[in-house]
């Protein structure tokens, strides 16, 4: 079922990452994805993910859709100006790719070419305004369009950012904009997460929690250091520590908090970092 439908039945969705690679060689990977046929809504290909090049996400797109799964194409801001980023919109669509996440993307500085020049013609409230309106036949200029696509956009929020009223006030935009749906950065506190849905109930866009896959103590160490807006709990910290098993204990931790995140928003955004072929274990284990 598309993606649109999946999120205007009411069901609780399940989206997942796919990070291409960096080279030519996807197949493989491509395979590790079969076990998620019917087990998720939808598969981000993310966009240079972290501003580290990779194969591009709108190839990477088409070729999770040859495989069976509804891919939801990530568009950054970062590398292309308005010209190809609504050419890439209107390919995309050519090619039968509906959903489109809209980003702004992580500043080049952070990534493996540093010394790349960022483009940010326009930022990912302009291109949500820029895919409806070619949705309604004309381009940026006001040029018309020889056919027109049609699209479920997703869009980024951080419901951890300190302080909160200006990612409440950027989601306004961004549904104003012509958002459909929301997927947020990862989410590990419940009880704060709770407080944003309710500060965010009247924005009625399915807003989908993100779970993030942490492998290892180190790991969670290195994003509680390094990672702005992503706090991960001292309990969690203790689990790990004490932990025989870190890769059962990580699968126990997500699915923990899938039951938790369940009652309180639409579904959930896992975020894998090629433990791809873990998701249908934490989906078993969190009673999917």
């Amino acid at each position: 079922m598309a993606l649109k439908e999946v999120l205007k039945s009411g069901k609780f969705v399940i989206t997942t990452d796919f990070l291409p690679p960096k080279g030519t060689n996807i197949r493989e990977e491509l395979k590790i994805l079969h076990s998620l046929r019917g087990r998720v809504d939808g598969v981000n290909a993310a966009d240079n993910q972290s501003a580290v090049m990779s194969l591009s996400s709108l190839a990477a797109s088409y070729l999770i859709k040859e495989e069976g799964l509804e891919p939801i194409l990530q568009m950054v801001c970062r590398d292309r100006n308005r010209l190809a980023l609504q050419s890439d919109l209107l390919g995309a669509y050519a090619l039968g790719i509906e959903n489109v996440l809209v980003l702004s993307g992580d500043h080049q500085s952070l990534g493996d070419h540093p010394g790349a020049k960022g483009v940010f013609d326009i930022e990912s409230v302009q291109l949500l305004g820029v895919a409806r309106g070619l949705e309604r036949g004309t381009d940026m200029s006001g040029k018309k369009l020889k056919g027109s696509p049609s699209f479920c956009l997703g869009a980024a929020v951080n419901p951890s950012s300190t302080p909160l009223e200006p990612q409440l006030i950027k989601m306004e935009q961004k549904v104003a904009a012509g958002a459909d749906f929301f997927q947020t950065q990862p989410v590990f506190d419940i009880e704060a997460f709770a407080a944003f849905m309710k500060q965010t109930q009247h924005l009625t866009v399915p807003i989908l929690a993100g779970v993030f896959l942490v492998k290892s103590a180190k790991m969670a160490h290195f994003m509680n250091k390094n990672i702005p807006g992503i706090t991960i709990p001292q309990f969690i910290l203790d689990e790990f520590e004490r932990s025989t098993n870190p890769v059962n204990t990580s699968l126990e931790i997500a699915a923990r908090l899938i039951r938790a995140l369940r009652g309180l928003c639409q579904g959930v955004h896992i975020y894998t970092i090629h433990w791809e072929d873990k998701v249908p274990l934490v989906l078993d284990k969190a009673g999917f």
